[in-house]
């Protein structure tokens, strides 16, 4: 397998279990891809702030094998659900991106 390919089917998406109690479940979260990360972003400059916990959830929320759970449909849904419960997530989830929170007060000046 030459560097390209080792590169593209790289399993680089780590991801963490994290118990839910709200909800009853234990799911998983994993890092955004490149892709994700963007449109996450891209999201927030529009409007800071709004459903971020939501979105955040909708980008990093999988199951044990990396497959999301949700999509952007989901949003309206998810940002309905126990703010407790999407604090967990988007704590967790903010950490294994890299997002603190000088980076989102950031995108609200863009």
């Amino acid at each position: 397998m030459n560097i390209r390919e080792s590169i593209l089917t790289a399993d680089d998406l780590p991801r963490k279990p994290l118990t839910i109690p709200e909800w009853g479940v234990t799911v998983y979260v994993r890092t955004m891809t490149g892709s994700q990360r963007d449109a996450f972003e891209a999201a927030q400059i529009k409007d800071p702030y709004r459903d971020i916990r939501a979105r955040m959830a909708t980008y990093t929320v999988c199951d044990e094998s990396g497959a999301l759970l949700f999509t952007e449909a989901d949003i309206p849904s998810l940002g309905a659900k126990s703010v407790r419960a999407l604090d967990k997530i988007f704590a967790l989830a903010c950490r294994l991106n890299g997002v603190s929170k000088e980076d989102v007060d950031e995108l609200k000046k863009i």
